[in-house]
């Protein structure tokens, strides 16, 4: 990997995911809408289909908020229509903190999917060589070596546990509240080391660590994405065969 392809490949893979992520949830929503025709049924079932990401979501601002001292309300992980028109899928009250701790309690879900998504990913489907032949564009490798994930023993089970998490560990509004703060931080310091003319060091020492813990994201993400995508034509499909021979209206 070039020294600062990392950054790169993030944006390549992590920019297409948040909106087929909004898509893939507006078609799956659709299609339990037109298979149970009420949508208090729908949400419910909706609810069902992601549990296992939206427990994680909630699940790991409850224990980061306890690992950092800050005092936790209710916690809550049940659908619930909002005045606005939105679901809320769960929920877990905070006390008011101080904006680092505040950031690390809302950062908890993307952190924690990050980790468990890197671990699946290369302890039970082994796709860190189909990641290496993507970014090499080594597409006939790619291709041979995707065959084997396929039929790595119980890789439904994986899939559906990945998609779910990846498809709910993006921070929610609430979650990014105190996030401006860091990234001031973080730009001012490099801004800084800069101006200093720490540039060639940073090159040299910085950027090879950061560009591969970059890389790593990335491989999540294009994980993510690419379940995301081969899910989206079949539930396409699926809505509007069903919204032909069922329509709501």
């Amino acid at each position: 990997m070039d020294r600062f392809s990392g950054i790169g490949w993030l944006l390549i893979c992590m920019l297409p995911f948040f909106f087929i992520q909004i898509k893939l949830h507006k078609e799956v929503m659709a299609v339990c809408l037109l298979i149970l025709r009420r949508e208090d049924s729908a949400n419910l079932l909706f609810f069902l289909l992601f549990l296992p990401g939206i427990f994680l979501h909630e699940g790991s601002h409850w224990i980061t908020a306890k690992l950092l001292k800050v005092p936790v309300g209710d916690f809550s992980i049940k659908p619930k229509m909002l005045k606005d028109g939105r679901i809320r899928l769960g929920y877990v009250e905070t006390a008011p903190t101080d904006w680092f701790r505040d950031t690390l309690i809302g950062a908890a879900p993307i952190i924690f999917g990050m980790f468990l998504i890197a671990w699946i990913a290369i302890a039970k489907l082994n796709v860190y060589p189909s990641w290496q032949a993507f970014m090499d564009l080594d597409f006939k490798s790619l291709w041979g070596i995707l065959k084997e994930i396929f039929n790595t023993p119980d890789f439904w089970v994986w899939f559906y546990i990945v998609f779910s998490i990846s498809s709910m560990m993006l921070p929610s509004p609430s979650d990014r509240r105190a996030w401006l703060p860091i990234f001031v931080i973080v730009f001012v310091i490099i801004g800084v080391l800069l101006a200093a003319g720490a540039g060639s060091w940073m090159q040299t020492y910085l950027m090879p660590g950061v560009n591969s813990f970059l890389g790593g994201l990335a491989m999540c993400f294009w994980i993510s994405l690419g379940m995301h995508l081969l899910l989206l034509p079949p539930l396409w499909l699926c809505k509007v065969i069903l919204g032909r021979l069922f329509p709501l209206y």
